[in-house]
C-alpha cells in the first residue's frame, strides 16, 4: 500500500529522520528472515514481502504512538527484532511499516528473592543467560536460537528450549509481561505466583506472533545454575523402544534435564559418526546429587529393560558444547541449489509412531536425507523434528522443492491429526493450514483479533487471519 505522507511526516517528527528508513536496502533486508525458503528467495534477488517503511524506535515508549497512528490510517505494522524466525513470522506480507525494535537498548533486573528476571523485549537471550550465569542463575530456557533471539520473540512465538523436560516451555516460565495494543493502550499481564481472578489473560498474547499486540517487557522465572548435572548416551534397538521409554518416564513424573531421542538416520549426525547404527538417546539429570543420581539410574533402567546399551557421557557432553550450532542447515542453504528445512510437529502417544513413519515415507522422495528426533515430552505425547537435507540443480529448483516439502509435511500432519507446530510457530510457512489445524477454535482467534486490533493492522496474513 502507498503510505500517506502525513504518516511518514509524523513518524519522522516522532523518531527522527535517521530512524525512518525508506531505502531499498532496508526494505529488502526486512523482507527476509532465516526461513530457508526466504533465504533462497533472497539469494535469487527476489523480495516478495516488502514494507514501504522501516521504523527503528530507540525506546519502547514511542510504540503506543506509532501503533495509534497506524491504526488511525489503517497502515499494516509488522514487528521485527533479530529476524531469527524460521517460518516467516516477521515478514510484511501486506506492506506498510516494519517496526524494527532491535535498536532499543536492552536492560534487565533480577529479583533474587522471587527468583525472577525482568527484561526489555529487545533483550538478546544469549546475553541475558550469560549475565545470569555470572550470578549463579539460569533461565532454564535454551532454544537453539538462544544467541540470536530475544525474550519478546520467545513470548510472541510460544518458544520452548532444549531443556523443556525439566523447565517447561516459555508459557511455563513467563510470570508477567507488558504489551501494547494496536490502539495504543499499554497492558500489564501478571500472575505471581498464580492467580484465579478469571481466565489467565497472559495466555492470550503468548504465541500470537505479533498479531494481537507488541510485547515490550517480560518477567521470567530463573533457577539455580550451579547444581550437579549428569549426562549419558544410550543406544536403543528401535524407534519404538525409545518412544516407549519417553512415554514411561513421563508417566513416572521424571523431569530429566536433557531428553533427546534420535532415529538411526539422525543419530549419525548427532554422534558425529557416519558408521553409527540405530537410534540413540542423549540423557541428562540435574539437581541435588542424590536426586540427579536416582533419576539417571531410573532412566538407565527404563532403557536397558528395552534393549538399550549404555555408551557413557561423552557424546551427550559433546552435543552440549555445540547445541547452538545451526551450521549444517545454514551452509547447505548457502550453496547454489542446496536446501535444508526443519519442521517440528507433535502428536499423542497413540499417533506419534504412525506420524513418524508417514512423514519419513512421504518426504523421502523430496530430499537426500530425512532425519528425525524427539525432544519435548509430555504425559500425552511428544514433539517430533523432521530435518531435510538435499541438493538440486539450482536455487530455483530448491525453492520449488522447499514448497513441495511444506505442502507434503502439512498434508500428512493434517490427515493424521497431528499438531502442525510444536514451537516454531505458524508464520508464513503454516498460515495456509491454520484454519484446518485449529478447526472451530479459529473463530475464537478471529473474534479476539477483531476486539484487540479492530483495524487489522498487526502482522496481517499470519495464523490464517
Amino acid at each position: 500500500m502507498a503510505l500517506p505522507d502525513t504518516v511518514v511526516e509524523t513518524l519522522t517528527a516522532l523518531l527522527g529522520a535517521e530512524d525512518v528508513d525508506r531505502s531499498p536496502a532496508a526494505l529488502a533486508a526486512s523482507s527476509h528472515d532465516t526461513w530457508p525458503l526466504s533465504t533462497k528467495l533472497a539469494n535469487l534477488g527476489r523480495h516478495p514481502y516488502q514494507a514501504e517503511l522501516v521504523v527503528r524506535p530507540r525506546s519502547f515508549d514511542v510504540v503506543p504512538e506509532v501503533l495509534r497512528l497506524a491504526t488511525s490510517h489503517g497502515v499494516p505494522v509488522t514487528v521485527r527484532s533479530l529476524g531469527s524466525s524460521v517460518t516467516g513470522q516477521p515478514l510484511p506480507v501486506r506492506g506498510g511499516i516494519v517496526l524494527d525494535v532491535s535498536a532499543i537498548p536492552a536492560s534487565h533486573t533480577v529479583n533474587e528473592r522471587n527468583m525472577t528476571v525482568t527484561a526489555t523485549a529487545s533483550q538478546n537471550g544469549g546475553d541475558l543467560e550469560a549475565a545470569l550465569a555470572q550470578q549463579g542463575f539460569t533461565l532454564g530456557h535454551s532454544p537453539q536460537s538462544l544467541l540470536r533471539s530475544t525474550v519478546g520473540g520467545w513470548v510472541s512465538t510460544l518458544a520452548t528450549g532444549q531443556f523443556s523436560s525439566m523447565y517447561g516451555g516459555i508459557e511455563d516460565l513467563v510470570t508477567a509481561y507488558t504489551v501494547v495494543l494496536a490502539t495504543g493502550e499499554t497492558i500489564e499481564l501478571k500472575a505471581s505466583p498464580r492467580a484465579a481472578m478469571g481466565p489467565d489473560l497472559r495466555r492470550i498474547f503468548i504465541g500470537s506472533e505479533g498479531t494481537l499486540g507488541v510485547v515490550t517487557s517480560v518477567t521470567l522465572k530463573i533457577f539455580p545454575a550451579r547444581l550437579p548435572t549428569l549426562l549419558s548416551t544410550v543406544s536403543m534397538p528401535t524407534v519404538e523402544s525409545g518412544l516407549d521409554v519417553m512415554r514411561e518416564q513421563a508417566l513416572l513424573g521424571l523431569r530429566p534435564f536433557l531428553l533427546r531421542f534420535y532415529d538411526g538416520d539422525e543419530a549419525r549426525h548427532a554422534l558425529q559418526d557416519p558408521t553409527a547404527a540405530g537410534p540413540v538417546f542423549f540423557l541428562g539429570t540435574r539437581g541435588p546429587q542424590a536426586i540427579a543420581d536416582a533419576e539417571l539410574s531410573t532412566l538407565h533402567e527404563l532403557c536397558t529393560s528395552r534393549g538399550g546399551r549404555l555408551l557413557g557421557p561423552a557424546a551427550a557432553a559433546a552435543w552440549m558444547e555445540r547445541r547452538f550450532d545451526f551450521s549444517t542447515v545454514e551452509n547447505l542453504v548457502a550453496e547454489p541449489g542446496g536446501f535444508a528445512e526443519t519442521i517440528e510437529v507433535a502428536h499423542n502417544w497413540d499417533g506419534i509412531g504412525a506420524l513418524y513413519t508417514a512423514l519419513k515415507t512421504a518426504l523421502a522422495p523430496l530430499s537426500d536425507e530425512v532425519l528425525s528426533h524427539f525432544s519435548h515430552v509430555y504425559t500425552q505425547g511428544t514433539s517430533m523434528y523432521v530435518i531435510l537435507l538435499g541438493r538440486t540443480r539450482d536455487d530455483e529448483e530448491a525453492v520449488t522443492r522447499l514448497r513441495a516439502i511444506w505442502d507434503e509435511a502439512m498434508r500428512v500432519c493434517l490427515e493424521l491429526g497431528a499438531e502442525l507446530s510444536h514451537h516454531h510457530g505458524g508464520g508464513l510457512a503454516r498460515s495456509p493450514y491454520s484454519r484446518r489445524s485449529l478447526g472451530s477454535a479459529h473463530l475464537v482467534l478471529e473474534k479476539i483479533k477483531e476486539a484487540l486490533d479492530p483495524a487489522g493492522i498487526l502482522n496481517p496474513g499470519k495464523l490464517g487471519l
